[in-house]
């Protein structure tokens, strides 16, 4: 279920805080590809298998290694 979980700003925000490109963006931290805005860099991981990246992925496992932590 929790694979299945959706990747929220909250968990790019918790998973990338040192990767804030100061004049560029939000950096993906699975492709490294910079975005000029949260918003386009959360599309990016939602889109990214379409692009042939596996962040979506990348992102949902480090999820359900935080959730499995906290449990």
């Amino acid at each position: 279920a929790s694979d299945r979980a959706s990747i929220t700003v909250r968990d790019i925000l918790a998973a990338s805080p040192r990767q804030l490109v100061p004049q560029c963006g939000y950096q993906c931290i699975s492709c490294c590809r910079v975005f000029p805005t949260l918003w386009s860099l959360k599309i990016h991981i939602q889109h990214s298998s379409q692009e042939g990246y596996s962040c979506k992925v990348y992102y949902r496992r480090l999820k359900a290694l935080w959730e499995k932590e906290h449990k």
